[in-house]
């Protein structure tokens, strides 16, 4: 500190001396000459240290919407101030220099962003901003607010006081680590939602619906998301540090988001899940008995194995707690009739032989019944304005991008306007959705030649959970345009000669142990009678549309009047039955599994005899307050996903 001019009798020199190891010579106010008389500047004698920091998490959790989180540390979300005390040793003088210091990772650095140092006062600051408060004796108060764009994971905390031997740092702490997370409350953050209801469902949701089964018989799958639960929140930490993402890259939501997509599957990397769709789960878990993503992704943190075994919807779940847990707008989509375009032409190519038989072997491309996917709110500084919102993210392992399994994210509103060329993967998501299902005919030359073109059976139906309630919210138009739109993609062309006869629909009802009853009918658009030669192929398969086995072929003979419809009805395939026993004797041997939703329970029976009746007693603790439901699964080799909620 500089002292004031002094005024002395005679020639003097003044020396002003301080214990805070600052010197001036200055030349007497009163004479201008010099003095050999030593002058010392009294200041405190006591080296200042920080004796107590408390991270005020009763203050902070509520603004930050963290309380749910179950844990003993801190949670916040950047772009907004929380607050902290520190106890010194003494009350702060106006000359103490001091700073907070956030780092995190083993090798923290100022010019990554890894190393944060918040000063107070006219010293110059980082890009995270810090004022006092309150001062109360030894006691501070201090608000600090985080870049909203600062890397996000686990922060360590420390009070650094410069002394004469350079900078002393408090001890290291555990219970005063931080986590940081996105902020969908935050405007100038990338994932920031201004409307608050969608932040109640996107964030702070842990539970929600999965929906299944086909676009006229949709069916509703109760899931635990627990972003809040024991342990999660280091485990989605755990996730990036498997994947070596680098510590300052992991405040891009962009990035982030496509290193998760990878992580979620062990395809290339070692990620979280093992995905199998054999039906032969003997070294694992079937996909079917999961009930939520806790369980899988805590066995993961602590094994570091990948987890067996998932398919698309375990997936998603698991996915869309990872993006939750880190504070990103996300739910979980089903695509009904989603395509699988391997060629990479933007078409579902299903070829024939020349008697009308599929042509599996050179078949590439698949129709799933269903396929689920993410999506998440994000902002895409990377691309031109207008293709932020909503983006398509996708852990399944289908196809590759840029070395690995993942896919996205992909802007939803580029896929509905045919943007294929940004990314990342529109044009495999837009093949999903959109693609037209051409099928093929190779003649005996080995030539193909389209014979029907399908506009409206890919994306016939895409849902997501409601809003606030347990409702479908069907979003099929945010992905594409009505058929018929002038902004629909253009097919190939159909050649109308060969477009006389239309194969209108096939009417069926399956009943476990009855015969299935089929009803072909056929419209002849032309003025000639028309003699058809039909093929029936029956088989069964997966929902990815894989065969699992083929069963019987029918052929018959049809007669259609020119503008005429004639329904073909007699066409009886053979009795359905999975078990190999009538349904109500069907008995499970090889272990039925109950289990209940939101709780790592399960409750195994060896052999469950035919018509009985399985009953035992739980008792739950809640840790939360609100409504919350419980949903029973009972899966075994027999039976697959029978579930109850209340």
């Amino acid at each position: 500190m500089l002292a004031p001019p002094l005024s002395c009798g005679g020639p003097c020199i003044v020396l002003l001396l301080s214990t805070l190891q600052h010197s001036e010579a200055r030349s007497c106010h009163g004479c201008q000459s010099m003095t050999s008389v030593l002058c010392f500047v009294p200041a405190p004698s006591v080296l200042l240290e920080a004796l107590k920091i408390n991270m005020c998490q009763d203050v902070n959790k509520p603004k930050h919407y963290t309380t749910d989180y179950y844990m003993q540390n801190l949670v916040v979300r950047r772009g907004q101030e929380f607050v902290m005390q520190v106890t010194f040793n003494r009350p702060l003088a106006p000359e103490d220099d001091f700073h907070i210091e956030f780092t995190i990772g083993s090798d923290p650095s100022p010019n990554k962003g890894s190393l944060v140092m918040v000063t107070f006062g006219n010293r110059g600051s980082s890009s995270w901003s810090g004022r006092i408060l309150q001062s109360q004796g030894t006691s501070v108060m201090f608000g600090i607010t985080p870049d909203a764009a600062a890397i996000v994971g686990k922060f360590q905390v420390y009070v650094a006081i410069s002394t004469g031997m350079g900078m002393q740092r408090s001890k290291r702490d555990p219970t005063t680590d931080l986590y940081l997370l996105f902020n969908a409350w935050c405007p100038d953050d990338h994932v920031f939602l201004p409307n608050e209801a969608e932040r109640q469902e996107y964030v702070l949701n842990d539970e929600g619906v999965i929906y299944q089964g086909s676009s006229s018989s949709v069916v509703d799958r109760p899931w635990t998301f627990g972003q809040f639960e024991r342990g999660i929140l280091d485990a989605c930490i755990f996730v990036l540090d498997a994947s070596q993402m680098p510590i300052y890259d992991r405040g891009n939501v962009v990035k982030l988001v496509r290193v998760g997509s990878a992580m979620m599957n062990s395809q290339d990397d070692n990620g979280v899940m093992v995905g199998n769709w054999s039906n032969d789960y003997s070294m694992g878990k079937p996909p079917t008995s999961w009930t939520g993503s806790t369980k899988i992704l805590l066995q993961y943190a602590n094994t570091g194995v990948p987890v067996c075994f998932a398919q698309c919807w375990v997936y998603a779940g698991v996915f869309n707690t990872f993006l939750r847990c880190l504070g990103i707008p996300a739910r979980v989509i089903t695509n009904y009739n989603s395509a699988h375009d391997n060629t990479g032409n933007l078409k579902t190519d299903l070829l024939f032989n020349a008697d009308g038989t599929p042509d599996r072997r050179n078949t590439r491309d698949s129709i799933w019944n269903y396929h689920c996917w993410n999506e998440v709110m994000i902002k895409r500084p990377d691309l031109p304005p207008g293709l932020e919102g909503w983006q398509v993210v996708d852990s399944t392992p289908q196809e590759t991008s840029d070395g690995f399994f993942r896919c996205g994210p992909a802007p939803v509103i580029a896929i509905k306007e045919g943007h294929v060329c940004y990314p990342f993967d529109c044009g495999f998501v837009f093949a999903e959705v959109n693609s037209d299902v051409v099928f093929l005919k190779r003649d005996k030359y080995g030539n193909l030649t389209p014979f029907r073109v399908d506009k409206t059976y890919v994306g016939e139906k895409i849902l997501t959970k409601a809003v606030g309630s347990q409702q479908q919210n069907n979003i099929t138009n945010t992905y594409k345009y009505p058929e018929g739109n002038n902004h629909r993609a253009s097919n190939p062309t159909r050649d109308p000669e060969r477009m006389w006869l239309t194969w209108l629909s096939l009417h069926l009802q399956c009943v476990i142990g009855q015969d299935v009853q089929l009803v072909a009918t056929f419209k002849n658009q032309g003025k000639v009678l028309r003699n058809v030669t039909a093929h029936l192929d029956c088989d069964i398969i997966f929902y990815t549309g894989v065969v699992a086995s083929h069963f019987k072929d029918i052929t018959f003979d049809v007669t259609v009047l020119p503008y005429q419809s004639e329904l073909h009805q007699n066409l009886v395939v053979q009795s359905l039955n999975t078990t190999g026993k009538h349904a109500s004797d069907a008995v499970c041997t090889d272990g039925g599994m109950f289990c209940v939703l939101n709780t790592l329970l399960c409750v195994i029976f060896r052999e469950i005899p035919p018509q009985a009746t399985i009953t035992w007693q739980e008792t739950f603790i809640p840790w939360l307050p609100g409504l919350r439901r419980i949903t029973a699964l009972m899966d075994c080799q027999e039976v697959r996903q029978v579930t109850s909620t209340t």
